[in-house]
């Protein structure tokens, strides 16, 4: 690998590197059972890929002090975890791609939406922190997707600019927070559908599919 990577891949957590959509909904199901709302499929698949300060007062249905949104978020969260305890696992394809990445000489970073407790949890139970550089969570950003903040935040981390780095996504938030930062996009439809995901540069039904190859070939794209 090279001391010195000039390209970039920049990955969201939920959907991509793990399957976690169901404990999610779960969880946030369970918080509305403990706080009075009733959450719709629907509102749960808009809100996915955004950060909890931003959905919880839609989901409360008022507005929310930072002590409010600071504390529900906690439970929701603690919830996830207590759900998804020991059912853990990374999604088809990911780990041979990480490992194919980092042989020829990508940077790797998480940019995720989530919390820093459940990227640890994940990192805890997966052992795939070794193949990654730095990690960005919604703590380091102020604006959560559709804004491009988290990725060029992970962007810099990584030394690299925006036309470096590939995104790889699973939901329209990030596809189109990819795009705004100017980054190629990796979609892959865990959670949504090719068409919804249009925006990408590139689609896949699963990361098997995929390898450095094609990362390089979308940076070169983005060159031309």
């Amino acid at each position: 690998m090279d001391n010195n990577p000039l390209k970039g891949a920049i990955f969201d957590l939920d959907g991509v590197l793990v399957d976690t959509r169901d404990y999610h909904h779960q969880s946030w199901v369970q918080l509305g059972v403990e706080q009075g709302f009733e959450l719709t499929e629907t509102d749960f698949l808009e809100s996915f890929g955004k950060q909890n300060a931003e959905v919880l007062p839609e989901f409360m249905g008022r507005s929310l002090t930072n002590q409010e949104i600071e504390t529900l978020s906690y439970r929701k969260e603690e919830i996830y975890r207590e759900l998804i305890a020991g059912k853990l696992q990374l999604l088809d394809g990911v780990w041979d791609l990480l490992s194919n990445l980092k042989e020829n000489g990508y940077a790797t970073a998480i940019g995720t939406s989530t919390t820093r407790e459940n990227l640890d949890f994940m990192l805890g139970n997966t052992d795939v922190d070794q193949f990654f550089d730095d990690y960005v969570t919604s703590a380091d950003i102020t604006h959560g997707k559709p804004a491009p903040d988290t990725f060029l935040k992970a962007a810099e981390k990584l030394n690299l600019k925006p036309p470096q780095c590939v995104v790889i996504e699973d939901a329209i938030v990030g596809v189109q927070a990819g795009k705004s930062g100017g980054m190629m996009v990796l979609a892959v439809t865990n959670t949504r559908s090719a068409e919804e995901l249009q925006q990408a540069d590139k689609i896949v039904d699963s990361l098997t599919k995929v390898s450095s190859i094609d990362f390089d070939h979308l940076l070169a794209l983005e060159t031309t």
